[in-house]
């Protein structure tokens, strides 16, 4: 299985709070929001189909696992069930099983070693959607394969970033790019070469 994330990022690298204005506070951020507030984009909605629709599952942190799915499970829409439905790996040292969800897995203990285990699953891509935290401790030990994000034409100079401080050097090369009407890029990368 690869692990590929897919995310929206402003041009600064802020991942923070892109859905709603109370999403992820964390830090004082009053920013919440900055990707809804651009209107739906019928181009990254058909990417992120495209590729959610040949996936073997999600491979979420804590916070996003609890978030994410708390809220679709209070909205009446098929997001709700596709969730639902879909294996779910939730990395954490914190929860403990049963976990609320369905279809969902606790990855516990030594996490970058049990998702190296996972990558070893036969199946399609494993996405990996907000979960900033457990993108930042697996994208240094090259545990991620790829990088589909929506960079928006956006600085808000604050929050937290895609990438942590000191996090590489490491080169990517572009698979693919679509801009879109809204003027978002759909920006697919592979890293290259070796990582820390």
């Amino acid at each position: 299985m690869r692990i590929v994330v897919i995310n929206h990022v402003t041009l600064d690298g802020v991942t923070q709070g892109p859905g709603r204005a109370d999403e992820d506070t964390r830090g004082g951020f009053a920013l919440g929001g900055w990707a809804a507030e651009r209107g739906g984009d019928e181009a990254v909605g058909r990417a992120w189909g495209r590729r959610l629709a040949a996936s073997s599952g999600y491979l979420l942190g804590r916070r996003t696992y609890q978030e994410v799915l708390g809220h679709w499970n209070t909205q009446d829409s098929p997001f709700r069930d596709a969730l639902n439905n879909a294996p779910k790996y939730v990395a954490s040292n914190t929860l403990a099983e049963p976990l609320p969800w369905p279809n969902s897995t606790l990855l516990s203990g030594d996490i970058p070693a049990a998702v190296a285990e996972l990558k070893q699953t036969p199946g399609d891509d494993l996405h990996i959607m907000g979960s900033g935290a457990l993108i930042q401790s697996l994208s240094p030990l090259g545990l991620i394969d790829e990088y589909q994000l929506c960079v928006h034409p956006l600085v808000l100079g604050t929050g937290h970033r895609l990438f942590a401080d000191g996090f590489g050097p490491v080169a990517f090369s572009l698979a693919d790019a679509t801009p879109t009407a809204t003027g978002i890029i759909i920006a697919t990368y592979r890293p290259l070469g070796d990582h820390a």
